[in-house]
């Protein structure tokens, strides 16, 4: 088996755990109604996830930094498979929400360490592409994960649906543990390390806007069942179709955003992306009782949240030349922090208001990236200009 073939299989493992992750969005309903709780209380297990994604995973891996890769790999995503396996025997809200940490917490870790491992396992030439292909599989798990998994959710129960998943780890799991040498990290990075970046003011600015916008997608997209169901009949083959075009475009979106992003600058692309984010989320609150509106705005707000996460990678990567992999795993965690936070905002709505009202809820967190993003720019240039100033009167 060759390194391509290891690194597709960690790809592999990434997108199972991105299924794991957004599926409960798909299933909500019936998760919801099997445990005997609110939609709103359902949708902590999406906050559960990402904050133990979020907090524990850079914690966890800053933590056993000396520790063999490889190992460490094996070992978080065993903990991923027994706790998919578990959601089958967890009959209460609270058991469940411990499996959700436990599967966040192992998930984030293996998704980074995977990362890491990808590159030790192909030149350093090819370094970028092999980390490409495992995003491509936390992408695709949105694209064919989600709506597959609640199409099938209705033929084979949805607790059954976490077994598969996890007994699917278990491929990747053994290729890691019969392909992969032993693998230690050449260089340390502390948990101080990852935090000093956020010392640089630019950084917190250009963090804070990705906990926004990923916020303001997560508030509608973790309740977009119960979203698309108040209006609408949709049978499991109409949603999960309208899930799939969904995950197509964020797909779609993320490669336009990367190559805009390469032609246009982040800056240029950041714009465009939050801006039709804001825009698609106006016309979703006004519109939502059409059905023949709703579906192509939901497609165009999927493809330009998307389009925004290569541009700020892009930029995050620029600002931070010395360490881009810190400033990266900084985003991730913030991208984390904002499922969290859209899904916590998002069940607030439901009870304290209406379903039919988390477009606008959305669109104003969209709204505060926007201004976010407005402010930084500014900020970028001026420093810039002052620098520049500097120099000549140097």
């Amino acid at each position: 088996m060759s390194n391509k073939w290891i690194v597709n299989l960690l790809a592999l493992a990434v997108f199972l755990i991105g299924t794991v992750e957004y599926i409960i969005s798909g299933i909500l309903p019936l998760v919801a109604s099997d445990l005997g709780i609110t939609t709103s209380a359902a949708g902590m297990l999406v906050t559960a996830f990402a904050l133990s994604a979020a907090v524990g995973s850079p914690i966890l891996i800053a933590a056993t930094i000396r520790v063999d890769r490889k190992k460490m790999l094996i070992v978080m995503l065993g903990i991923f498979i027994f706790s998919s396996i578990l959601v089958y025997f967890s009959p209460s809200i609270e058991l469940m929400l411990l499996t959700r940490v436990i599967q966040g917490l192992s998930g984030g870790a293996a998704t980074v360490i995977a990362m890491a491992v990808a590159t030790r396992l192909v030149d350093e030439r090819n370094r970028g592409r092999a980390i490409g292909t495992i995003l491509m599989g936390l992408s695709s798990s949105l694209v064919l994960g989600v709506p597959v998994g609640t199409f099938l959710s209705e033929a084979l129960g949805w607790r059954s649906l976490f077994i598969i998943v996890g007994l699917l780890a278990a491929i990747p799991m053994i290729a890691v543990y019969t392909r992969v040498p032993t693998i230690a990290e050449q260089r340390a990075v502390t948990l101080g390390m990852q935090m000093s970046v956020l010392k640089d003011k630019k950084i917190v600015l250009a963090v804070f806007i990705t906990l926004f916008y990923i916020g303001g997608y997560s508030a509608l997209f973790t309740y977009i069942t119960p979203f698309l169901q108040s209006n609408f009949d949709l049978s499991a083959t109409g949603l999960s179709t309208i899930l799939l075009l969904a995950g197509i475009c964020s797909f779609i979106g993320s490669r336009f955003g990367g190559g805009v992003a390469d032609r246009r600058g982040p800056k240029f692309t950041i714009y465009a992306g939050l801006s039709f984010q804001a825009g698609t989320l106006l016309l979703l609150a006004w519109t939502n009782s059409l059905i023949y509106v709703v579906i192509p705005l939901i497609m165009v707000w999927m493809a330009a949240t998307w389009m925004t996460s290569p541009a700020q990678q892009l930029y995050l990567v620029t600002q931070v030349k010395q360490s881009p992999d810190i400033a990266l795993s900084i985003n991730t965690s913030f991208i984390q922090f904002g499922f969290a936070l859209g899904s916590g905002i998002g069940g607030w709505v439901i009870n304290s208001s209406s379903v039919d009202d988390l477009g606008w809820s959305s669109l104003l967190m969209a709204l505060a990236a926007l201004l976010l993003a407005v402010w930084l720019f500014s900020y970028d240039q001026r420093t810039r200009r002052d620098t520049a100033f500097g120099k000549i009167r140097l």
